[in-house]
């Protein structure tokens, strides 16, 4: 029997989608907010310039823990920023087929490119200069700057996203250029999630299995590398781009008739999804802990926890693909708003997230009360100042 074909998606917009896209950036703003209060938050550093440079993921560190907030941020880095370039994906084939590649990756650097460059210039300096007040009892602003200057490299803090998602639709600008029918091909593939989804979870698996085990060996799960501003996870890049073709696949299918159908087979088993998304982070876990006691087979018990986290990675992404189709069904103005803002609350949070932390050091409040305040104050503020800049017509066209 001949594969289906993939014929024009009518739908232009999926709110179930959109709804998730603002849900996953919430997550990101609380996995940085409670980062502060982990019980693994190294001390604050001697300088900006001592090694090992752990203040780049952790600007503040309080002495204020509570040990919840390390399962939060724990089962967040799993997966989320996974389903993040996901989601990116589901209009990239959309958009090429009507712009074009060139016009394509024109629009791209417009909408990735220039707020990239914007983050790096203002929000990555202004979120590490709480780092820098917290180490110096007499900073100043000068102080900051030669200090700054000093360090031979120009951290980009979450800004990393921007660029590597910029990196990913340019490849696949270019590849509509050299295979001209390398959507309709993947949307074939994803046609299976319609009646099968289960299967094309293992698919998506299989190939995120390849992608991730072999870097996260050599390279370790948790190093990162590259050249500042454009930094990435050494273990990841090819992981995140499985996740963005599996995105543009299932949008090149179609959003109202494949994995995220309504009333199709994802979402009426969201329960079933959600119980698999607990036991996979279960096991991923504890093979994560016994990795960390053993003292022989490294490389192996690194692939094995290798492969136990993508198994995680993709059940928990899949889980909230079913549960946002399953019961997003109309619209609410708050979620609305939450959606249209969600991109520039991405981009401008880590400043607020390193300034509220700083704030609250000599503040005496439990680790738990610090972190939820922190979180709160960044959604708001963000919210607001994203709403707010929304209102100058360039940056509305643009974010």
């Amino acid at each position: 029997m001949s594969a289906p074909a993939v014929k024009p998606e009518k739908a232009s917009y999926s709110l179930s989608a959109g709804y998730l896209r603002a849900f996953v950036t919430l997550l990101v703003l609380a996995h940085h907010s409670f980062l502060a209060y982990c019980s693994f938050t190294p001390a604050p550093p001697a300088s900006l310039i001592a090694q090992p440079r752990w203040w780049e993921a952790f600007p503040v560190a309080d002495t204020a823990h509570w040990p919840g907030f390390d399962l939060i941020v724990g089962f967040n880095d799993i997966f989320f920023m996974s389903l993040m370039f996901f989601l990116s994906g589901l209009f990239v084939w959309k958009s090429l087929t009507r712009k074009g590649a060139g016009q394509f990756a024109s629009d791209r650097w417009g909408r990735l490119g220039v707020p990239f460059f914007a983050a790096v210039a203002i929000v990555s300096p202004l979120a590490y200069s709480a780092t820098y007040a917290q180490i110096n009892a007499h900073a100043s602003i000068g102080g900051f700057v030669r200090a700054w200057l000093s360090l031979g490299e120009w951290p980009s803090g979450p800004a990393w996203f921007v660029w590597m998602l910029l990196a990913f639709d340019w490849i696949a600008a270019g590849m509509l250029r050299i295979w001209p029918q390398w959507g309709e091909r993947l949307g074939r593939i994803a046609s299976q999630a319609d009646g099968r989804p289960g299967a094309f979870f293992w698919r998506v698996a299989g190939v995120c299995t390849v992608a991730y085990v072999p870097l996260a060996v050599v390279a370790g799960p948790g190093s990162w590398t590259g050249w500042n501003p454009w930094v990435f996870q050494s273990s990841r890049p090819l992981l995140y781009f499985v996740w963005f073709m599996a995105g543009a696949a299932v949008g090149a299918w179609g959003l109202e008739r494949g994995l995220l159908a309504s009333e199709g087979k994802l979402a009426r088993r969201w329960w079933l999804w959600g119980l698999r998304a607990l036991a996979a982070w279960a096991a991923a876990t504890v093979v994560a802990l016994m990795a960390l006691s053993a003292h022989s087979l490294a490389h192996l018990w690194a692939a094995v926890g290798g492969a136990a986290f993508v198994l995680s990675c993709a059940a928990s992404c899949f889980c909230l693909l079913a549960l946002f189709t399953r019961f997003v069904k109309t619209r609410r103005r708050m979620f609305d708003s939450l959606t249209a803002n969600a991109y520039g609350m991405y981009l401008v949070h880590y400043a607020f997230v390193a300034w509220l932390q700083y704030l609250l050091l000599r503040i005496a409040l439990p680790g738990i009360a610090k972190g939820l305040f922190v979180f709160a104050g960044v959604v708001l503020l963000s919210w607001a100042a994203t709403a707010a800049l929304r209102r100058i017509p360039a940056v509305r066209r643009t974010i």
